[in-house]
């Protein structure tokens, strides 16, 4: 067993020729220099990601905010109006100062297009208490920059109903038309 472990080769003196050889070029240095500035963000971002998980796991769930339920949805939305033909350069501020007089108010959200970022021309107002909705219905058809707004209370959407009801067929749907195409 001895006399074959001796008889192995070691080419350890052709590999250092080759490694000096390509210590010389100027690229390959540049590329290793990159190499180690990679690893060393690389080795960083695994530390930040590792004191990020033990701050998420050292944090009790009792202090995370909880996820709104159904009836404290169903709660906001009878303290909120919806506001229509709002003017498109209409400010959160603005909308709150109008309706100021009404009570007072937990939240102004003007919608806007998500493809453009331009708004809507609509904007809903949550007031802190449902008695203030009434006083700002009585503000249904006031001026609002050189606008008639149209004041409504905010309906709750009811998941799966879209106003014609569920499914094929009905009274307004024509007779013999099921499949489509002539199947």
């Amino acid at each position: 067993m001895a006399d074959t472990e001796s008889t192995t080769p070691t080419n350890n003196a052709a590999e250092t020729v080759i490694d000096s050889a390509e210590d010389d070029d100027p690229e390959i240095l540049l590329m290793k220099q990159r190499v180690e500035e990679m690893e060393r963000e690389a080795n960083k971002l695994r530390e930040l990601q590792a004191a990020a998980e033990k701050a998420e796991r050292s944090t009790p769930s009792a202090e995370q905010v909880p996820m709104e339920t159904e009836e404290d949805k169903a709660a906001a939305d009878s303290r909120s109006i919806y506001v229509g033909n709002v003017d498109y350069s209409a400010t959160p501020e603005e909308i709150q100062q109008h309706f100021q007089a009404c009570g007072t108010i937990n939240r102004v959200t003007i919608l806007c297009d998500k493809f453009t970022g331009h708004p809507k021309g609509y904007a809903y107002v949550e007031f802190a208490e449902a008695e203030f909705v009434d006083a700002a219905l009585a503000m249904d058809n006031s001026l609002f920059r050189g606008r008639l707004i149209k004041v409504t209370p905010k309906r709750t959407n009811i998941p799966g109903f879209n106003g014609r009801g569920r499914g094929r067929g009905g009274p307004y749907r024509a007779r013999g038309r099921g499949r489509g195409r002539g199947f």
